[in-house]
């Protein structure tokens, strides 16, 4: 099968004289002034794309014939802000802001005051100072050295796109910012903002900062921002809410849950930050992010379960705003601040997750005169335990999501054999295969689709710098995945683009050994993901071998494709519960040469109990369905139950997939899914 069709009609022409577009505004009934019009495209246009395309113009002008909604999609996509990318000057205009502001220097992390993994155009201060677009890091700004901070993931993409002549890169675990600091900062004045740092997080840097002698100062205004003159403005995407057969418990049933947690904890009020976590309370999804379907806002949570849900209004028609009900109130997004406030004059015990509750929250609360007590976030865990519906719900997704790729890698064979695939192009396929399928909403993040020496770059992001065709004699490695109104889905395959080498075999059965481990794991109740995650790294470590990343994330339903408590990975300190959803994800890297990983996704099950006490078990299920490819495998290193593992893997992919294909697409998967000795 070809990848379906991806050409479009000619855009129409965008308004740009006050007058034409006055004429556009009276003929749709759009109150206001021209420049307030573009304002709010402007902000529309710092958002990602809906789903359909076209439901932003119900947050514009519901109503709009087609030749209207034609030239305001027009304006809006003139009006999209740009891509940040490297300019030398910024580091110096920034030093001279820091001296204006009375600092000596600035630690900077890639986050936004709700400390979410996927931000708006307008909180990438780190990409626009550096060119680096990775998804974590931090940066150190003193007036004569400056230094970017990167987990393992990006050590070589920040390599790729920062001037180091301007930037130290180092390595964000083995030498991280605190003995930065401790080695550069003696006597000297570093400033913070404090909504981009968690209570914990600022905690750490101040004893960092007190050690190294120096004074930490919280910035009431950020400086990046001070300088960064075409800063995007906040985006403004619209509010959905979730139906019933989505979400399987009513918000009515999550307030209440979340009511009891206070009492139990003794506090009269939450404060949520995360809109994951409102998202989930509420039944509702927005459009602010990138991959993440989430409005960005703040929420109270009352003892007696009413909310009040900070929000900018703009961004709910009449249908959302009566599915919140009345025991939610609706304020601007600015008011947090004055009902903080409230809250301290009132003297009201407060409930603050200092993990993921920014260290503004915090301070304004306490200066407030409120009693802040520590907590996990009430909805984390309630949110991160799936219920039935939300598990049939992404049983089904991950179905589909299997057609649409067994359908690439199909595409894939039959279009690298001809020679003519390159890594932007498999990309670019992949989302339009899946883009037809049944209640998708989009992808989950960026395609990683990595040839050759850019497979090794384990979060590497394809541009058109960059784009590598597919070689014979390559590895291809596509790690994607996709957001459905009914769950939430990733998966890597490693490829092989003609023959492979008997290295490339050996280290990806390697790889494939610790998945299985992982995958048939049985562990009693009470685990963590720490002591599970040796498990998928100990035939690596035979060889003197092992990956720089996690074993796996947690995953949401309809929501973030990296989902906290539950993680596998020496740092996964949280229970794993039954009702979590895990990757399974061990890798291999080598640099320059190539990258292996092989990820499915795992529903955390009960199992049967312990023979001799009776204590509860837990084992996973797999959710994922498609094949691994078998031109890989060197059978000679796996065991008996390893390769039978295989072999019933594919027969369950068979199974689950084949009625969603055509006869073409069935015979190739029965090739793709033969038995190992066949």
């Amino acid at each position: 099968m070809t990848a379906p069709d991806s050409t479009a009609a000619q855009p129409a022409a965008a308004p740009q004289a006050d007058d034409e577009l006055a004429r556009l505004m009276a003929g749709a009934g759009i109150a206001g002034s021209p420049a307030d019009l573009r304002a709010t495209l402007s902000r529309i246009a710092a958002s990602p794309d809906p789903y359909p395309a076209d439901a932003w113009l119900g947050l514009v002008a519901p109503d709009a014939a087609p030749e209207t909604a034609d030239a305001l999609t027009a304006l809006r996509d003139a009006l999209r802000p740009a891509e940040p990318a490297a300019d030398p000057s910024r580091l110096e205009r920034l030093r001279a802001a820091l001296h204006e502001a009375g600092v000596d220097g600035l630690i900077l992390p890639r986050a936004d005051e709700h400390q979410g993994e996927y931000i708006p155009p307008s909180a990438e201060r780190l990409a626009w100072l550096t060119g680096f677009t990775g998804s974590a890091g931090t940066v150190v700004v003193l007036p004569e050295r400056a230094a970017l901070f990167v987990d393992g993931r990006y050590t070589l993409q920040a390599g790729r796109q920062v001037d180091t002549g301007r930037w130290e890169i180092r390595h964000l675990i083995r030498t991280p910012a605190a003995a930065y600091i401790g080695e550069h900062l003696a006597g000297r004045r570093l400033g913070y903002d404090p909504r981009l740092h968690s209570v914990n997080a600022a905690k750490r840097l101040h004893d960092a900062v007190r050690q190294a002698g120096g004074t930490l100062m919280a910035l009431e205004d950020n400086p990046v921002d001070r300088v960064w003159s075409d800063r995007p403005p906040a985006p403004l995407g619209r509010v959905e809410a979730l139906p019933a057969e989505i979400s399987g418990v009513t918000a009515a049933a999550k307030r209440a849950l979340v009511a009891g947690i206070l009492a139990e904890r003794d506090a009269g009020v939450a404060v949520l930050n995360q809109p994951e976590s409102i998202a989930w309370l509420l039944n509702i999804r927005g459009r602010d992010v990138p991959y993440t379907p989430l409005p960005l806002c703040y929420a109270t949570v009352a003892r007696d379960g009413s909310v009040e849900l900070f929000l900018d209004p703009a961004k709910c028609d009449a249908a959302t705003r009566a599915a919140l009900g009345n025991q939610v109130s609706l304020r601007p997004f600015e008011a947090i601040g004055q009902a903080l406030d409230d809250l301290g004059e009132a003297g009201a015990t407060v409930s603050l997750d200092p993990d993921t509750a920014s260290e503004w929250l915090h301070q304004r609360l306490a200066e407030a005169g409120a009693t802040v007590v520590t907590g996990e976030d009430p909805c984390i865990r309630p949110r991160a335990r799936k219920n039935p519906v939300e598990i049939a719900g992404t049983r089904a997704a991950h179905v589909r999501d299997a057609a649409a790729v067994a359908r690439f890698l199909k595409w894939i064979d039959d279009s690298t054999a001809a020679g003519r695939v390159t890594e932007l192009a498999a990309a670019e396929a992949l989302e339009r295969f899946r883009s037809v399928g049944e209640r998708w909403r989009g992808p989950s993040f960026a395609t990683i689709s990595g040839a050759g020496p850019n497979g090794a770059i384990v979060h590497y992001r394809v541009t058109a710098e960059t784009d590598r065709p597919l070689e014979s004699g390559s590895l291809y490695l596509i790690d994607s995945g996709a957001q459905y109104l009914d769950g939430t889905t990733d998966i890597t395959r490693t490829v092989a683009i003609g023959t492979p080498t008997q290295e490339m075999r050996e280290r990806f059965t390697l790889v494939l050994k610790g998945h299985i481990a992982i995958a048939t794991a049985r562990f009693p109740a009470g685990t963590t993901g720490s002591q599970l995650d040796a498990l998928a790294r100990q035939f690596l470590w035979k060889e003197g071998l092992d990956f720089d990343h996690g074993t796996g994330h947690g995953v949401g339903s309809f929501l973030g494709v990296h989902e906290g408590p539950q993680r596998i990975s020496s740092a996964g300190k949280a229970v794993i519960e039954a009702g979590m959803i895990l990757s399974n994800e061990p890798g291999y890297y080598k640099p320059d040469g190539y990258g292996i990983r092989i990820e499915n996704l795992l529903l955390t099950v009960e199992s049967e109990p312990a023979q001799d006490t009776g204590r509860p078990m837990l084992a996973f299920e797999t959710l994922t369905f498609a094949p691994i490819d078998r031109r890989l495998i060197e059978p000679a290193l796996l065991s008996f139950e390893e390769r039978a593992w295989i072999d019933a893997y594919h027969a369950t992919v068979r199974r689950r997939v084949a009625p969603a294909l055509d006869a073409a697409e069935r015979e190739w998967l029965e090739t793709a899914t033969a038995l190992l000795d066949a």
